[in-house]
């Protein structure tokens, strides 16, 4: 009887020891749960629940099967790729995002996300780029320039909703031009002056005029393809003292003040003049808040780095080359082509 006894109690403390292994696995894919939860990108978690060495699961007991929860959400994870590294830019879930609570939040966050992904952030830069132009070397090289990148922001919106029920890898829907002339023959975009403008400045004023020479620099000797977009900001560049600007006067809400720069508004109000002549397309063109003198009321482009700028685009059929030069006390643009594309004008 004691025999029989022992051998109860012992059997009951095997039954209670398998019990307590069993409650200890479902405790851990519990906690797996919230892990995932709280990084909804953390999938590998699942993954290596699910790939125990078979030798740690005894014969009394079955498999353990990964939390339905988990699996679901794991496979709602959307990856952004980029389409030309091929790397992955982002993941989010599409649950942590309320695609199931809240498809209007969802909507709205995912445009949000697409906006920043294409225009950038205070942190970060984005997608979009505007186009560098060719432009010729003083020692009549051709400096290559870069060409234009857009993220098409609805249409990223429009292919992360239609794998949002699932999940799934989405490319960036990205688009690059090249500028849009042949670039063996820009040695003869130099030949022949199709449009001129020249305004005159106060040559003693030095800061003003060191601006004028410098900004006038940066834009000659470029190309403008046909259908290429031409950005005044992205030409010249930022004007800091860094960058080899001055102080002058300049227009900001209808007063004179110093600013670092003062004057460049000469050069792209010149440039405009000049290529008005062409009938290009004006993408972006502001005016002064202020009277000027050296062009007629309402002929000017008045441009700040970061905020305002003059571009336009080559709608006339053919490439053509901005020749800006200085003089003591004045600046000229002339617009230059070859001469069988100048023979195309009327």
């Amino acid at each position: 009887m004691k025999k029989v006894c022992a051998f109860f109690f012992m059997l009951v403390f095997i039954l209670l020891a398998g019990c307590s292994d069993r409650i200890t696995m479902n405790e851990g894919a519990v906690q797996n749960t919230e892990d995932l939860e709280k990084n909804p990108t953390g999938a590998q978690k699942v993954h290596d629940s699910e790939n125990q060495p078979v030798d740690s699961i005894t014969s009394e007991e079955e498999p353990t099967t990964p939390d339905e929860s988990i699996t679901e959400q794991a496979s709602n994870i959307i990856n952004l790729i980029d389409p030309y590294t091929n790397e992955i830019i982002t993941s989010f879930s599409t649950e942590a995002l309320g695609y199931y609570t809240d498809s209007a939040l969802f909507e709205q966050q995912i445009e949000e996300l697409a906006k920043n992904l294409a225009r950038g952030t205070d942190g970060s830069e984005g997608y979009d780029q505007r186009m560098i132009l060719d432009k010729v070397r003083e020692n009549g090289e051709l400096l290559q320039g870069n060409p234009m990148m857009i993220l098409k922001e609805s249409e990223l919106k429009e292919k992360i909703l239609a794998v949002s029920p699932d999940g799934g890898d989405v490319e960036l829907p990205l688009y690059i031009t090249e500028t849009g002339y042949d670039r063996a023959i820009y040695d003869t975009l130099n030949n022949v002056v199709i449009a001129t403008y020249t305004t005159y400045f106060d040559s003693s004023v030095a800061g003003r005029t060191h601006n004028i020479n410098q900004s006038s620099d940066a834009i000659s000797n470029v190309i403008v393809g046909k259908d290429d977009y031409f950005s005044f900001n992205a030409t010249v560049g930022p004007r800091t003292k860094e960058t080899g600007y001055q102080e002058a006067l300049e227009i900001i809400n209808g007063d004179f003040v110093m600013g670092i720069g003062g004057g460049i508004c000469q050069t792209s109000s010149t440039l405009f003049n000049a290529v008005d002549q062409l009938g290009v397309l004006y993408v972006e063109r502001h005016h002064h808040s202020k009277e000027i003198g050296y062009v007629p009321k309402g002929r000017d482009a008045t441009v700040s780095y970061g905020t305002l700028d003059f571009r336009f685009q080559n709608t006339t059929g053919f490439p053509f080359m901005i020749i800006s030069t200085t003089a003591e006390n004045s600046i000229t643009v002339e617009i230059r082509t070859s001469e069988e594309y100048a023979k195309q004008i009327h």
